[in-house]
């Protein structure tokens, strides 16, 4: 009995985004770069207290057709937990489309901007202003999309991305 598909793209998932946060660690010192070996184990502690970051989904872009959230997020990772996405999007009106943002439940519905067993987190009219705002709570994969037009927006504007956030660590 093997992984299955679903096994090895989670594994595949949690591998990629541990590099990712490597990725940004400064290793200029050597390994051990500025990780603190006398904290704790595993050489350093999670640090609940740490202030989280407010994140603008897009940057200067904001959440609008046409504009590659994948690739955004990935330049952009990693996320930590207690982080908080801001979607701001423009209500609906004569000259914009109108966005939403959709929780899809796992990586095949991400990957086919599946709607069905999502859950809509953000309605049309929430987008103005300060944004909605969805905080990272758990230490899983969220997959987020825009649900307008049944899923046009996710399948050809590129309105999705995935996170994962990690723990902070000092």
């Amino acid at each position: 009995m093997g992984l299955g598909n679903s096994g090895a793209l989670l594994i595949l998932v949690a591998i990629s985004m541990f590099g990712i946060g490597m990725a940004n660690k400064n290793f200029s010192a050597g390994w051990n770069g500025n990780w603190n070996h006398t904290a704790g184990w595993p050489y350093g502690h999670w640090n609940a207290n740490q202030t989280s970051k407010r994140i603008i989904v897009g940057g200067s872009e904001n959440w609008h057709f046409g504009f590659n959230y994948t690739d955004w997020a990935i330049r952009n990772g990693p996320s930590y937990l207690n982080d908080t996405l801001v979607f701001k999007f423009d209500p609906p009106n004569d000259t914009t489309f109108p966005h939403s943002v959709y929780l899809l439940s796992n990586f095949w519905s991400f990957q086919n901007c599946d709607l069905r067993r999502a859950q809509k987190i953000a309605q049309v009219t929430q987008g103005g202003g300060e944004g909605f705002e969805f905080v990272l709570k758990r230490w899983q994969p969220y997959y987020f999309a825009c649900g307008e037009r049944n899923g046009f927006h996710c399948k050809t504007g590129m309105m999705k991305f995935a996170v994962w956030p990690i723990y902070r660590w000092y």
